[in-house]
């Protein structure tokens, strides 16, 4: 039985413009909640910026990805909990086209992929576990959309902002927002001015 919950979109335009030059290395300097650092980016250099859609599904039943292919919005990222399955890949080849139609922001999932090769020449930013041959199977036994979901740790609510860079991946509540934003884009201001002193002082590190 499916369970699909609306799309929650909490966050406004301004909010998530203000993560997008923020590295997920400055958010670590200030908080430890939200950051995953196990998943694997398929390509680098990668950013990832937008909004969690939440995806359950039960081990070998993925056919529930398909609904929240058509439920996401552009600027969306799908965010798939596998239930603890590391072995069967619940992303592939023709999935990443539907989200590429859709304009989504990406894909984060704790458990495996398939196609890498095809997907690592698509502009579809993914993070994941790993890779397998083996895939989940379209059963339409179970499932939810847009309820909360965790990898490793770090829970995932619908509407949440996920920010990835090429050192992992932050997710940000709605509550948080601003406050996180505001420290880190000092931190990277000073940081700048730093890093072009650096640079007018011993110019041949650059090189």
């Amino acid at each position: 039985m499916f369970h699909i919950a609306p799309r929650q979109d909490t966050l406004t335009a301004q909010q998530r413009q203000r993560y997008r030059t923020l590295a997920t290395s400055t958010l670590g300097h200030f908080t430890d909640f939200g950051a995953i650092a196990s998943l694997t980016p398929l390509h680098r250099p990668i950013r990832l910026l937008g909004t969690a859609v939440t995806v359950r599904i039960p081990h070998i039943d993925g056919s529930i990805i398909r609904e929240a292919l058509k439920m996401a919005c552009p600027g969306d990222v799908l965010v798939i909990d596998v239930s603890g399955d590391q072995h069967r890949a619940c992303w592939g080849e023709f999935r990443a086209y539907a989200a590429l139609r859709k304009q989504l922001a990406g894909v984060v999932t704790n458990g495996a992929i398939t196609d890498w090769d095809a997907l690592s020449r698509l502009n579809l930013p993914i993070y994941a576990r790993s890779t397998s041959p083996l895939t989940t199977r379209a059963l339409e036994l179970e499932g939810e959309i847009n309820t909360p979901v965790a990898i490793d740790g770090v829970t995932i609510n619908p509407g949440d902002l996920v920010v990835g860079d090429d050192d992992g991946l932050f997710v940000i509540p709605p509550h948080r927002a601003d406050a996180l934003a505001s420290a880190a884009e000092e931190k990277q201001a000073q940081e700048e001015e730093k890093r072009h002193a650096i640079e007018a002082e011993f110019p041949e590190w650059f090189r």
